[in-house]
């Protein structure tokens, strides 16, 4: 088993894909408010900012910022799944039990990316956006619904006023 570290950065911000482990479900939508009240618990429990965030049916792509002096963002993926996974489990027929008994619907792991610069910052987000053109489900990232595509795009246009 490889000996994977992580890079923990206080106040880091952090490109995320969280995957679930059967990629031919579609939890994470069908029952999205279930994924946001999870979400949104521990992100009061455990404060970050979501700079962006897609919801795919099988996995999610986010990029946070945590608060200064914290890098523990590894107990807030954990606290999410774990909530997500208690909201649905009477609503869903759980995995089969593995070897040491688990019935998990996520993947054990997830992934993270630190980012370094201002390009970094702009590649991670325009991917996180993106996604759902990638994967064919829209053709456009403001037709996908479980994004904030349309809402950064918002925050980021630069209107010409005239005076």
């Amino acid at each position: 088993m490889p000996n994977y570290r992580r890079l923990y950065v206080p106040g880091g911000t952090y490109a995320f894909v969280v995957t679930l482990q059967d990629r031919r479900q579609d939890y994470l939508v069908r029952f999205i408010d279930d994924f946001w009240q999870s979400y949104s618990l521990i992100q009061k429990e455990l404060p970050f900012e979501t700079l962006a965030i897609t919801i795919m049916p099988d996995h999610l792509h986010t990029v946070w910022r945590l608060p200064e002096g914290e890098d523990d963002f590894s107990t807030r993926w954990k606290k999410i799944k774990t909530g997500f996974t208690k909201a649905i489990k009477h609503k869903i027929e759980l995995p089969p039990a593995n070897a040491r008994g688990e019935r998990a619907i996520w993947q054990k792991r997830f992934w993270e990316h630190l980012i370094r610069d201002e390009e970094d910052f702009d590649a991670q987000i325009n991917y996180v956006h993106f996604n759902p053109v990638k994967h064919g489900l829209v053709k456009n990232p403001e037709e996908w619904p479980h994004s904030t595509y349309r809402k950064w795009k918002a925050a980021n246009t630069n209107t010409k006023t005239n005076t």
